[in-house]
């Protein structure tokens, strides 16, 4: 087909949609003196994992505590810098740093030597072990080794363990098919798992044990604990400023006796950290510290600020139950469902306008355009959308391109969902007869004039209900941002269940939400379908 400029007019805003990808990011500077410039040292953990390492604070949800929460703000005194946290999906924080969306990673990171590659690590700020957890009632799991007999009706033991964690290598490597492992993405969903039946133990850091034990009346702790280990702080590589500081820091603190009081406060504070001292004074402990070329002294004032004295934290939380819980964390789910509803609205007019050009494209391009536009739509059908925000968000600073996390957010769900509308168009745009386009170039209409009041009017009637059902569709993808750090609704319900077990409270009020933002846009389709007469109703 001969080029018009209707098809002209296409490929160009093709262009500067899909361009609205390829913005160049800025050149890296010294991460240390970057945090100094601008005052802020972002740190990334996911809150989702719970205590005591990042939760929500029961008084405010939206913000964290937790003792590495507390952490970050000391070491970032210490580097005279304010420290800001910033979420992310546990398993995808090495991708969050090696992209240089945060500066630190601090969240019970394991040291390894796959992970010390790839990426600086601190000394240790802590050393864990393996703890196995199963019900009270359980007497058939007495030791570690027990985990190898089946159960009662011959089937393996099931366990449960964080996605990504030392406790699932471990297993893996020790029983290997001895036992059917099951992964979850915070640490509390197997821990209730167990409470209720449906794994028979968890191995668990001993801090998580340690921490949640007064939450999980029907579980105990069984045989001691194994493998130990240690938690580190990953910088990236050709960091040694930054890496200096952090290491020089966790000397300091741990000297000024304040790591002892803050680890205590949580409850978290065992004979195994007594090994800290030893690990401190050797500046070449396994590689963690190539060197300290800053002089190290107790600089109490200046390296922390002081703890107050307080109790244990949190080591009898109370499990709030009804409408306590309603009244306590409904505005919080709402805020959350506030940045749904922003991107649904934000996103899905961008894959209208997008679906549409790729189906005129498609039907009344040049054939040099159809081919490409085609393979667009497979494509994007064909892959998930967390891959393609994967890939937005991680893959694409990797050649310099970086994109925000709400930039990335939206980006992926127009382009995503623009692939499907453009099929609902182009069904659309077949179902009007030939003769209504020869008709209206009968007039004297230009074809692209013809497209523009004829045709795609009569379209648009038609794709109404499928349209209003993509659109309610995305409502519920946003929750798929949360793997770029977007906060949504259904992450803010993940991350509330998980600490604080009213699952069924957050659930109803989580499922209230969603039915809110969906059944108002049912009855606004039925309404313009009626208005206009879409299926001859009147």
């Amino acid at each position: 087909m001969r080029s018009t400029p209707f098809t002209h007019r296409v490929v160009t805003v093709l262009w500067l949609a899909l361009g609205g990808l390829c913005l160049p990011g800025g050149a890296q500077a010294d991460t240390l003196d970057e945090a100094r410039r601008t005052g802020v040292l972002v740190w990334g953990g996911d809150q989702e994992g719970g205590g005591p390492f990042i939760f929500p604070r029961e008084d405010a949800p939206e913000q964290v505590t937790g003792f590495e929460v507390d952490l970050a703000d000391r070491l970032a005194a210490y580097l005279k810098v304010k420290a800001q946290f910033q979420q992310g999906q546990w398993d995808k924080l090495l991708d969050m740093l090696r992209t240089a969306k945060v500066a630190v990673v601090l969240n019970g990171y394991e040291w390894r030597a796959e992970r010390a590659e790839q990426f600086e690590a601190s000394i240790p700020y802590y050393v864990y072990g393996l703890q196995l957890l199963a019900r009270t009632d359980d007497a058939t799991l007495k030791t570690l080794d027990d985990l190898r007999v089946k159960r009662a009706d011959g089937g393996r033991r099931k366990l449960g363990v964080l996605t990504g964690s030392a406790a699932e290598s471990w297993l893996r490597e020790t029983y290997g098919e001895a036992i059917d492992l099951i992964t979850y993405d915070g640490n509390t969903d197997s821990m209730h798992d167990v409470e209720n039946g449906k794994l028979d133990a968890t191995l668990q850091d001993t801090p998580i044990a340690r921490f949640y034990a007064p939450q999980f009346p029907q579980l105990r702790f069984v045989d001691a604990p194994v493998a130990p280990g240690h938690y580190v702080l990953f910088v990236r590589k050709g960091e040694p400023a930054l890496l200096t500081a952090i290491n020089e820091f966790l000397i300091v603190f741990h000297r000024s006796g304040e790591m002892k009081r803050l680890y205590s406060r949580y409850g978290i504070w065992d004979e195994a950290q007594t090994g800290l001292a030893q690990i401190y004074e050797n500046a070449r402990y396994f590689g963690y510290l190539r060197s300290v070329t800053a002089p190290v002294d107790d600089r109490g004032d200046s390296a922390t600020t002081t703890l107050p004295d307080a109790e244990e934290v949190r080591r009898e939380p109370v499990r709030k139950r009804g409408w306590s819980i309603v009244e306590q964390y409904f505005p919080t789910l709402v805020k959350a469902a506030g940045m749904t509803v922003v991107l649904a609205l934000v996103s899905f007019p961008l894959a209208i306008l997008l679906g549409l050009l790729v189906a005129l494209g498609r039907l009344y391009g040049p054939t040099w355009l159809r081919l490409p536009l085609s393979l667009y739509v497979e494509v994007l059908r064909g892959t998930p959308l967390m891959l393609q925000l994967y890939f937005i968000f991680f893959l694409l600073p990797e050649v310099g391109i970086n994109v925000p996390a709400f930039a990335t957010a939206v980006i992926g769900l127009a382009v995503n969902y623009s692939a499907y509308e453009s099929e609902i168009y182009r069904a659309g745009l077949q179902s009007i007869p030939q003769g209504q386009m020869e008709a209206a170039l009968s007039l004297g209409m230009s074809r692209p004039l013809a497209l523009r009041r004829v045709i795609v009017p009569q379209a648009v009637r038609v794709v109404i209900p499928p349209v209003v059902n993509d659109f309610i569709a995305l409502f519920k993808d946003t929750s798929v941002c949360s793997v770029v750090t977007i906060i949504e609704l259904t992450k803010r319900f993940t991350v509330l269940s998980m600490n604080t077990q009213a699952i069924i409270e957050m659930m109803a009020m989580t499922c209230v939400l969603y039915l809110l933002m969906s059944y108002p846009l049912s009855l606004l389709s039925r309404a313009v379908e009626r208005r206009l007469g879409v299926g001859g109703q009147s």
